[in-house]
């Protein structure tokens, strides 16, 4: 059987406003997404082995702004959704921001 699910939209980070990625990052959920993505190879992580606490909706709605703010690339493989974190992209639209968020030392 196959999936007949739409391919994820997203929003290139020269097309997103200052205010939007700030509110992505806002959200602990999703800077723990954006941190796990960070620490693993681009591709190799599917939705489903984040350890988060929240339910498959909410994590889908989590990536959801995450993907609309710039920050990550999802594609299906299978029956699976992998994501990268669009660092290179997001940096060059917002250089440092990203770097602060990953900082361990920052108060969540």
């Amino acid at each position: 059987m196959t999936s007949h699910r739409a391919a994820p939209e997203h929003t290139h980070p020269d097309d997103v406003p200052v205010l939007t990625a700030l509110a992505a990052l806002a959200d602990p959920v999703r800077v723990q997404l954006v941190r796990e993505l960070a620490a693993s190879a681009d591709w190799s992580r599917s939705c489903g082995t984040f350890d988060v606490p929240v339910g498959k909706a909410a994590k889908s709605h989590h990536f959801a702004v995450l993907r609309a703010a710039g920050l990550v690339e999802q594609r299906d493989e299978g029956p699976r959704r992998v994501n990268r974190l669009r660092r290179e992209e997001f940096d060059a639209r917002f250089p440092g921001l990203l770097a602060l968020v990953l900082r361990e030392d920052v108060v969540s």
